[in-house]
């Protein structure tokens, strides 16, 4: 990743924070209730770029580092806003406190304070919701969708909190902006108005949980490369009935006409039940997002690929010739749950640069330290992972250990929402 790339984010936050912050800046006021002021514009500056970075468009996720660092950015960049507006009031009561208990009291208290304060105070609440959502990774999807709801409300709140302060129209350009990005983001990502319209053309059973699904394109087509992963949301068909909510495929083939293929593993309610889509069922998919296997050097690689992570690999090895040695470890629990181990031994025997070696893992999570290269086989090696979070965590780790710099080490996970 270039310098510029890396610094894109810091860079639009400290613009975002630093525009309200210098344009509100207090002028002779105490020490605290200047603190506060300034507290709040920093919070809502943290928030308007969170809300940036929720913003799911490949054109600006290719030059902010891809889809995956968005969200990581995003979830900091929410949490220290709420950490940031939570000391806002707390600093109110501390002016207060200066001149009696009673009036740092009237600063907590909503039942002492008028519409401003009960809005800021619902503004606070809707927004502890929406960040618990990001301190629940395990929450299930539904609840997680409507607790990140809440962050919209928290917004909307927010913005009427301040229109009841009567603040200069001029700052109201934060909040505005912020109900800007929500609603650009439920438009042309959760309601699909982005989305290109494909058609489900073949299916193929690869494992009994897991399908290839090949998708023909009714209108342009997405430009995508091999490593790159879209948002597919699949509607109805002549017996299937869609979940019409976006997830994350990875593609693993691309054809010429513009058509391509997803693998998918029935991991959550979704994904079981696409293991039932059928030809003919219309799907509208977003992207491409993912800069996985891209401008790979020149030298050595390793590919280790766990379950369903073998699609990126695949859809290189299919789609192009190998100039460099590679070396790929694939993981999987059982010869049923292989998904396409024959074609790539096929492959493997077509092409003299690729080394293949699958592991079954029936118990759990394979033995690495035996299964991976020693550190002597890494030296100059770039090394490529994806697959289950715990899998790529592992693995990193054991890797770090016998030697290969951060900067060789390239992951796609699976774990982002």
């Amino acid at each position: 990743m270039s310098i510029a790339c890396r610094l894109s984010i810091p860079l639009i936050t400290a613009l975002l924070v630093g525009a309200p912050v210098f344009w509100a800046f207090p002028d002779e006021l105490s020490g605290w209730r200047s603190f506060a002021i300034v507290a709040g514009w920093i919070g809502c500056g943290l928030l308007l770029a969170s809300l940036l970075l929720m913003v799911r468009e490949p054109w600006l996720a290719s030059r902010l580092g891809g889809l995956e660092r968005m969200y990581v950015w995003h979830h900091r960049l929410g949490m220290a806003a709420y950490l940031v507006l939570l000391s806002h009031p707390l600093a109110l009561a501390a002016d207060g406190w200066e001149e009696q208990a009673a009036y740092a009291w009237a600063e907590l208290s909503p039942g002492q304070q008028g519409w401003p304060g009960w809005l800021g105070w619902a503004a606070l609440i809707a927004m502890m919701g929406g960040m618990a959502a990001a301190l629940a990774p395990r929450l299930p999807y539904p609840a997680w969708r409507g607790l990140h709801g809440l962050l919209a409300a928290a917004v909307v709140l927010a913005f009427a909190h301040l229109l009841l302060l009567g603040l200069d129209y001029l700052l109201l350009w934060t909040p505005l902006l912020a109900m800007t990005f929500l609603l650009w983001r439920a438009l042309r990502a959760d309601y699909g108005l982005a989305a290109r319209p494909y058609v489900v053309s073949q299916v193929h059973r690869l494992a009994p949980d897991m399908v290839e699904v090949s998708l023909t394109p009714l209108a342009q087509s997405i430009s995508a490369r091999p490593g790159q992963f879209v948002l597919a949301a699949f509607l109805d068909g002549p017996q299937f009935r869609g979940c019409r909510e976006f997830h994350p495929f990875t593609i693993s083939d691309l054809a010429a006409d513009g058509g391509l293929s997803l693998g998918i593993k029935a991991l959550g309610d979704c994904t079981r039940h696409f293991q039932t889509v059928e030809r003919g069922v219309a799907a509208r998919l977003q992207g491409p997002f993912g800069t996985f296997l891209a401008n790979r050097p020149g030298g050595p690689s390793l590919w280790i690929a766990g379950g369903i992570g073998i699609t990126p690999f695949l859809a290189v090895l299919r789609t192009m010739a190998l100039h460099q040695p590679v070396r790929l470890i694939y993981l999987h629990r059982s010869s049923r749950d292989a998904a396409y181990l024959d074609e790539l031994q096929a492959l493997a025997e077509a092409q003299p640069y690729l080394s293949l070696a699958a592991v079954a893992n029936a118990d759990g999570m394979p033995d690495l330290p035996a299964v991976l290269p020693a550190a002597a086989d890494l030296v100059g090696v770039d090394c490529y992972l994806c697959g289950p979070p715990g899998l790529l965590m592992a693995a990193v780790a054991l890797l770090q250990t016998r030697g290969v710099a951060p900067h060789r080490l390239h992951c796609e996970r699976f774990d982002f929402r």
